[in-house]
């Protein structure tokens, strides 16, 4: 969780904030959001209209981060706004290799289909030598025979 004052300057964070943004709580307090969150756009509406914005996603590429959102205004306790975030980068790194598995496992599917059509040809290639080469066989035998019978 982050908290900023009306000027958006960080006033208060918890540890698991500054675990996701590894950073820590020295380095944040009295700094402007923006210069970690980038657009601060939100917040600002959210207190202006007092206002709770739901499920927010977004991607912090610095950090490797990927988070859903929750802000809302704190009125009790002056002009602050807080802003729950939620890690959800296991999932958005899954979400995102799926293609790339599928992508593996067809190319996969792909080689094992030819490798085995190379197999059956190269059989049926050995099977009709085999053939032709009884049946020449046979047929001089048969000459053979009935050249005997004659």
């Amino acid at each position: 969780m982050v908290v900023v004052n009306e000027d958006m300057i960080i006033t208060l964070v918890n540890p698991a904030f500054c675990a996701m943004f590894k950073t820590t709580k020295d380095q944040l307090l009295y700094k402007h959001a923006r210069d970690l969150l980038g657009n601060v756009k939100n917040f600002q509406m959210a207190w202006e209209q007092n206002r709770v914005f739901k499920s927010r996603e977004k991607q912090y590429p610095k950090y490797d981060l990927y988070v859903r959102k929750v802000i809302f205004p704190i009125k009790d306790e002056g002009l602050l706004v807080a802003c729950i975030m939620v890690d959800l980068s296991h999932e958005w790194h899954q979400r995102n290799e799926m293609p790339r598995i599928k992508r593996e496992i067809i190319e996969q599917v792909n080689e094992v289909v030819n490798k085995k059509m190379h197999v059956a040809q190269q059989i049926a290639g050995l099977l009709g030598e085999t053939t032709a080469e009884t049946k020449v066989s046979l047929l001089k035998l048969r000459e053979m025979l009935e050249q005997e019978t004659m």
